[in-house]
């Protein structure tokens, strides 16, 4: 057990600080959580409200919500699920394209997707299709910057296991957005673009080595054997 327990901890260390990023900010996620389990029921509600970026909050203080509502959860419970996003998503795409490169994904992403999926909200509640309470609606996660990492990630799959994997990715969040999607999902769906958008950043990058792996089937006929060619017959006229 010992030599084992040798070998693990360099490989977790090395680990972690080939993504600096991603483990500073599940740090901060952490602590965000503990101190909302720890919270009386009105501590809570003050601080998800306060640390929301909704439209209250975006048009009180703009860049403090936009920034802080990006270090929440709502709900404590679900950290070691985030974690376990963390690790498989933004921590690949952080060692692959690099600490800056992925944080200038996975902050234009969240900035985005939440100015622009509270100004569709903002354009329900002037319409009236929705409540004016909903301007204080609790808004804060990582969410967003979860799915931009996803998108980036794609461009590290080599083809043509790259398309599978984009299928299912633009079928996870496009399912709810067209089943009568929230402005959630709307910001999901603008996160996964701007990842997909952020291709150039990842030139140049090697995509994993699937080599070992048999390939799929062709999904087109390039590289099929042609088909015999009938000669034709000319005209004896």
């Amino acid at each position: 057990m010992k030599a084992l327990g040798s070998r693990i901890r360099p490989a977790v260390a090395s680990w972690v600080r080939s993504a600096p990023g991603t483990h500073i900010w599940l740090l901060i996620i952490g602590v965000t959580s503990m101190v909302i389990a720890a919270a009386s029921q009105d501590l809570e509600t003050f601080l998800l409200h306060r640390t929301s970026s909704n439209i209250h909050q975006l048009d009180a203080h703009p860049l403090q919500s936009l920034l802080i509502s990006g270090f929440w959860i709502e709900n404590p419970a679900s950290f070691v699920v985030y974690a376990a996003l963390f690790e498989l998503v933004h921590a690949n795409v952080e060692r692959w394209a690099g600490t800056w490169r992925w944080l200038f994904t996975v902050g234009v992403a969240h900035v985005v997707a939440t100015l622009v999926s509270q100004e569709v909200l903002l354009l329900s509640i002037e319409d009236h299709t929705l409540p004016r309470s909903m301007k204080h609606v609790v808004d804060i996660g990582v969410s967003y910057g979860l799915a931009a990492a996803a998108g980036l990630l794609a461009y590290r799959f080599p083809r043509p296991w790259r398309w599978p994997y984009l299928v299912a990715v633009v079928l996870f969040f496009a399912i709810p957005l067209c089943t009568g999607g929230t402005y959630t999902d709307i910001g999901h769906a603008i996160a996964v673009a701007v990842g997909l958008a952020c291709r150039p950043l990842t030139r140049n990058r090697p995509a994993w080595d699937f080599s070992w792996l048999p390939r799929p089937p062709a999904l087109s006929r390039r590289g099929a054997p042609a088909p015999p060619r009938c000669r034709r017959r000319r005209s004896t006229r």
